[in-house]
């Protein structure tokens, strides 16, 4: 009779950060400031509109890791229809949150903005917002902007102690789609709350 070995369970294995670039030097200032012992894999920020790429990228990723043995904590929010699915197939979670712009300032500032018609720009968006629009939607300009003008008032920068000096660049974005531009500083100790309770989820789990 063939004896079934028990799988070997690591003690410590290394865990990475795999998810969406938007906020990737909030994520690692983090990382940095408080000592977790994570690596971080970002990807391109802009999947969010190609629904297939970012399944395909992040199950990818997912896989890449399991091969070599580490476990992952996801960072996005409900950014796929089959987010659930995904985390299930490669036993893994996620943060909590509805999208990054909820784990970076909160959902009742977040929910607050959008009730009065904002549109939340970070600096990675806004510096490739021109091209990163057009690929996506298409170049005429008057569609784009009654896409926006349908749903949003105004746009709303955020800045965090990480961000560069992206005015102009967020200047041109809000000019593009013809809406004013009013801005936000936002601190990181919301999303550090969230990444914290990301991985100590994934520690209890994992013991």
């Amino acid at each position: 009779m063939k004896t079934v070995m028990p799988p070997v369970v690591a003690a410590e294995k290394p865990v990475t950060i795999v998810g969406c670039g938007i906020l990737h030097k909030e994520v690692d200032w983090l990382v940095k400031k408080n000592g977790w012992q994570v690596e971080t894999q970002f990807l391109d920020s802009a999947l969010h509109n190609y629904l297939n790429k970012l399944s395909e990228q992040l199950n990818a990723a997912l896989t890449a890791d399991e091969a070599q043995g580490r476990d992952t904590v996801v960072f996005y929010g409900c950014c796929h229809p089959q987010i659930d699915n995904i985390l299930e197939k490669h036993h893994t979670l996620r943060t909590e949150g509805q999208n990054c712009i909820v784990m970076l300032i909160g959902y009742d500032k977040f929910m607050e903005e959008l009730e009065k018609g904002a549109y939340f720009l970070l600096e990675d968006w806004a510096l490739t917002w021109e091209p990163m629009l057009t690929k996506c939607f298409g170049s005429n300009k008057a569609v784009l902007r009654e896409i926006f003008h349908s749903s949003h008032k105004f746009m709303t920068a955020i800045r965090t102690p990480c961000s560069g000096d992206f005015t102009q660049a967020a200047e041109a974005a809000a000019a593009f789609v013809d809406l004013p531009l009013q801005w936000m500083d936002a601190d990181l100790s919301h999303l550090e709350s969230v990444i914290a309770d990301a991985l100590s989820r994934k520690k209890q789990l994992a013991s």
